[in-house]
């Protein structure tokens, strides 16, 4: 693997296919993200057959799910480094052949502990997200990532919904283990698309600052940079916000299918419609909250924070409130929990273009590392958890526990750091122009 190039392209006509690339570029990140979730997320309708192939219980799939995240977490910061220091395509490469096989390895798995270690193995490529919001970074400028993050989000709530569809229509006809079989063949399709056809860019070359500065290019990682993230206020706000917030969207992906299926007694075809309804609702909410951030950061640097705020608010109010819906009532149940659905993206987008609003180009992937170890730390215990809470009690009783303690906290922490983000902007932006003014003084000492 080569770093990248030294020096950004001096002309605009040199720099005219690299915006013709663009779109390409991030279809091809949107598709990668949609195959693997919908890898990922198989399990979760997928629970009866493979509970019922190896004599499981909620608890033991629970510590299946648990293994998978607790090898991202340790996989983050690799990850992370990886992408700062390194060309960012030919990483997702590895990271897509990596899905592909240990994908293939937990299909063919005989036996439960089997079956446990592959499937913890695939956690190894769920750490490899940070580097491609760092390339969004350096693609779009400030005021248009979070929309296109929105965008790239479609593909979790997408693949989601792919999943199910698989999952549904395929089982009965190849079994899970069939299912398996092909995403992790698409798996490895992708990494020899990323491979060949994807040519990393030059970092920070979309930010105000250094635009048109032929040194916009050429940042690299920088150890000391990466050491003084973690001394800013709102890095480490947003790691320990999306420590207690992700907690209940984890419980929610692997054990919403099964509560419908099992506790509210609903057949295949409601089951099929809610989780359609769920799915779509979500990913306009991904678009949706991404632009209005976008649209309120050009008025305020806490723009961002207080489109997350609202969402919360109204994700509480009507997702909590869908629980508690006895399951004869179907109707009012599902139209509190679509409505409900739309809002439970909101905070994300907004999250990652903070991360990217406060740090700086060369450490970038190193920071959604630190964010996404937060996150993966939380949620390694969630399918777990949420477990153990079932087999006590009932899966209703442990979402709405989860639920409500990670949604309320994280909210609050949202609160906190719209209160500190603007210090932490500012200092990003003067960075930049310091940079951009020593630039333009060595270029006329040449």
């Amino acid at each position: 693997m080569t770093t990248e190039a030294r020096t950004a392209p001096s002309s605009s006509a040199a720099a005219a296919p690299a915006v013709r690339r663009r779109g390409a570029t991030v279809a091809i990140l949107f598709f990668f993200m949609l195959l693997h979730q919908t890898d990922k997320y198989l399990i979760s309708p997928l629970t009866t057959p493979i509970m019922n192939t190896f004599g499981i219980n909620e608890a033991q799939l629970g510590a299946v799910l648990t293994g998978a995240i607790l090898v991202g977490v340790v996989f983050y910061p690799l990850w992370g480094y990886l992408f700062d220091r390194y060309a960012r395509p030919k990483i997702l490469a590895l990271a897509a052949l990596i899905w592909g096989s240990t994908t293939w390895l937990s299909a063919i798995a005989p036996t439960y502990p089997l079956f446990m270690a592959t499937r913890a193995s695939t956690g190894v490529d769920d750490a490899s997200y940070p580097g491609i919001y760092s390339m969004v970074a350096d693609l779009y400028p400030p005021n248009r990532r979070g929309r296109i993050i929105g965008v790239l989000q479609l593909s979790m709530i997408l693949g989601s919904l792919a999943g199910v569809g698989m999952a549904v229509g395929l089982q009965d006809v190849i079994g899970w283990r069939g299912v398996f079989y092909i995403t992790g063949s698409l798996g490895i399709v992708v990494a020899l698309v990323f491979y060949f056809f994807v040519r990393d860019v030059p970092r920070g070359q979309t930010e105000p600052e250094l635009a048109g500065l032929e040194q916009s290019g050429s940042t690299r990682f920088d150890w000391q940079a990466a050491r003084q993230l973690i001394r800013k206020p709102s890095i480490l706000l947003i790691c320990l916000q999306q420590f207690v917030y992700v907690f209940p969207f984890v419980g929610i992906t692997y054990w919403y299918f099964r509560y419908m299926e099992v506790e509210r007694g609903y057949p295949g075809t409601q089951v099929a419609l809610v989780m359609a309804v769920f799915s779509l609702a979500g990913a306009f909410g991904n678009v949706l909250s991404g632009a209005l951030g976008d649209a309120l950061f050009k008025r305020t640097p806490r723009g961002r924070m207080i489109v997350s705020i609202v969402g919360v608010v109204l994700l509480i109010t009507f997702f909590t409130s869908a629980l508690r819906v006895p399951p004869e009532n179907f109707r009012l149940f599902f139209v509190l929990q679509s409505i409900g659905s739309l809002f439970v993206p909101f905070v994300y987008p907004n999250i990652v273009s903070t991360v990217q609003d406060i740090t700086e180009p060369e450490v970038r992937s190193t920071a959604h590392a630190l964010m996404g170890i937060a996150e993966m730390g939380a949620s390694a215990l969630a399918p777990l958890v949420t477990g153990i809470l079932a087999v006590r009690a009932s899966l209703q009783h442990a979402m709405l526990i989860i639920t409500t303690a990670g949604w309320v906290v994280g909210g609050l922490l949202l609160v906190v750091i719209a209160l500190v983000v603007p210090k932490d902007i500012a200092a990003l932006r003067a960075e930049l122009a310091r940079r951009a003014e020593a630039s333009q003084h060595a270029g006329g000492a040449a």
